[in-house]
């Protein structure tokens, strides 16, 4: 009942304000299905799904629904959309609900939370990316050291090769249970906040450590903010990241198009271990540049790529986009927060999907191949805190030509 007289009183607030919702604001099968969707348990806590009903009489780009998984980190699962001429669709590369609730269970088979960032899309922190140590005699930990101290890290990347380098991959929040989540329900956004009180990762981090997420379903947007906040006595080195698979809707890997406005990316060893070298090229006049504002199209490119010497928007913003011209489709990611120095690109060749990921900090940030080099992780003194902010929007390639301007 309670859920009921919420749609009704939200169905009268678009009524008043002039937006008109396509049929009733939710049919009863809709709001089955959404109820179905929400007793699903997911690392042990319910998934959040926040929706909006379809907007009548009109043809454009919109969000319909996002998922969210307050008991693996708060990560995205999946978002949905309205897309003319192709009906509702998936924004992200993702297994069904079920299927998710079986690979996320976690238990000796995923003791770090590693399936978190297979599918979906990860929240990463307190770093992003790889990071490299001296091992351990039973490879289970690695030692770096940070501001002179050392730090010991749980080995959970064994690299894909045998007898590869053992090393931390995508931090530590991966499989982590959220508490006093909350959804609201306004006429014009939804938004689901939670809290983790991290401490010090088990003993595995300097100083302790408090996230909030939230995540905000409009129209015309989907926006994420992690905000992290140093609640302990020394100072918190703090790296953050996202890591979504974004789907190409028609499916052809060959046309679709990807933007990203960066001078630069990082050479790596190779494309098993992923390590960074140090060295730095230019992507200008290479297979690598895809700053033009329409992008450049994926053909039959391997992309592991960390972009860096990002060019900002006049707001400091950066903005990354991929394309589906076949699907007149374009997913712009903005990476609001100023803090952010690379964009991470994944796209394997057989694989029907980009991902785009804005990171704080560059792969091996504590590694000695970077010499005096900043490698982007902020230093957050005690008291304060860094807020990791992005943003999705749909937009129509025929219609708008690409990249903002």
């Amino acid at each position: 009942m309670a859920r009921k007289v919420l749609w009704i009183l939200f169905g009268l607030a678009l009524f008043f304000t002039g937006c008109s919702r396509s049929g009733p604001v939710q049919s009863q099968s809709d709001e089955k299905k959404v109820q179905d969707q929400n007793s699903i348990s997911v690392g042990g806590k319910p998934v959040i799904n926040l929706v909006r009903p379809r907007l009548q009489n009109s043809n454009a780009p919109q969000f319909l629904s996002v998922q969210v998984l307050p008991g693996r980190g708060m990560n995205f699962f999946q978002v949905r959309a309205y897309l003319p001429g192709k009906g509702e669709i998936n924004l992200i590369s993702s297994p069904s609900l079920e299927e998710a609730a079986k690979l996320l269970a976690g238990g000796p088979d995923d003791p770090y939370g590693n399936e978190s960032f297979k599918l979906g899309g990860a929240i990463l922190l307190p770093f992003a990316n790889r990071v490299r140590g001296r091992a351990s005699a039973d490879g289970k930990t690695i030692e770096i050291q940070i501001a002179g101290k050392p730090v010991t890290l749980s080995a959970n990347w064994p690299g894909k090769n045998p007898g590869a380098e053992t090393l931390a991959m995508h931090g530590m929040m991966l499989d982590a249970k959220f508490e006093d989540v909350k959804v609201t329900n306004n006429p014009d956004e939804s938004h689901v906040d939670g809290i983790f009180h991290a401490g010090n990762f088990g003993g595995h981090w300097p100083s302790s450590t408090e996230v909030n997420v939230r995540t905000t379903l409009r129209d015309v947007s989907v926006e994420m903010e992690v905000t992290v906040k140093n609640v302990g006595q020394e100072t918190l080195p703090m790296g953050v990241g996202w890591h979504p698979y974004f789907a190409i809707p028609s499916g052809d890997r060959q046309q679709a198009r990807l933007h990203v406005p960066a001078r630069r990316r990082v050479l790596v060893n190779n494309y098993n271990d992923v390590f960074p070298t140090g060295k730095m090229v230019q992507t200008a006049g290479t297979s690598y540049d895809f700053t033009a504002a329409g992008g450049a199209p994926l053909k039959g490119q391997f992309l592991d790529e960390s972009f860096i010497d990002l060019q900002r928007q006049p707001d400091g913003s950066v903005v990354t986009e991929v394309m589906d011209p076949v699907s007149d489709y374009g997913l712009r990611v903005t990476a609001l927060s100023k803090e952010v120095r690379a964009i991470q690109t994944y796209s394997p060749v057989d694989k029907t999907f980009v991902a785009i990921e804005p990171q704080f900090n560059l792969g091996d940030p504590y590694g000695k191949e970077w010499g005096k080099t900043d490698t982007g992780m902020v230093n957050v003194k005690p008291g304060e805190s860094v807020t990791y902010h992005v943003r999705l929007e749909m937009f129509q390639p025929s219609q708008v030509g690409g990249a903002a301007k």
